[in-house]
């Protein structure tokens, strides 16, 4: 008898997590085969004219990658790293109803866009960023203390040559390449912030130019 007991307590609890284990695994399904409206990247387009088609698919791939993040942090602050996908992101809003509808189906909620300025605390942006950091490597299979090459979200806006873009290096002793005022340490990335805007899940939480 105690057996039984103990197998239907374990089922009650069993079943909750695996729930929920299958609608995130929904989720991320959702978001990663989401067809976004095309003039997103007419738009993106407009505001980054050297951009070819086959550079704003790749914006499009990195805003899938913030949005996947977003869901995988659990409803916590999440920066946006580049200026070039957080401009998608705008666009992407401006679509009121779908990004609704997106929304609710990737998120269970709506994740709102919070600017840098109506961040609760000055240390938002870096748990955001080093959040984004370590999310967005885990996500292309990056060591994060020992990285050998930059994520995606943290590598685009060098690889397309935005100028108003957020310019990481690996190599902290090599500022070369970082454009004074939007170069960044990957390696040491809680130390840096600059970042385009940030979100939050109903009004909990801000990042720099992320969500949560």
């Amino acid at each position: 008898m105690e057996i039984w007991i103990f197998l239907i307590v374990l089922v009650c609890l069993f079943w909750p997590w695996l729930a929920y284990k299958k609608k995130r695994k929904a989720q991320l399904v959702f978001i990663g085969t989401y067809r976004f409206n095309s003039a997103i990247k007419k738009r993106v387009s407009n505001r980054y004219p050297h951009l070819t088609d086959r550079d704003l698919a790749l914006v499009i791939d990195g805003l899938k990658d913030y949005l996947t993040i977003c869901n995988q942090a659990n409803k916590k602050l999440v920066s946006m790293p580049s200026q070039v996908v957080d401009a998608a992101w705008h666009e992407f809003i401006l679509f009121t109803k779908e990004y609704q509808l997106f929304c609710d189906k990737a998120f269970g909620r709506f994740l709102h866009h919070t600017p840098t300025e109506a961040m609760k605390t000055p240390t938002s942006a870096q748990e955001g960023i080093k959040r984004a950091w370590r999310l967005a490597c885990a996500r292309d299979r990056i060591d994060p203390i020992h990285p050998t090459k930059l994520p995606l979200l943290f590598a685009i806006d060098a690889l397309l040559n935005i100028e108003d873009g957020f310019i990481y290096s690996l190599d902290c002793k090599n500022t070369s390449s970082a454009t004074e005022g939007t170069g960044y340490c990957a390696s040491h990335i809680g130390c840096s912030s600059g970042c385009a805007g940030s979100s939050s899940v109903d009004g909990d939480g801000g990042g720099c130019g992320g969500g949560d």
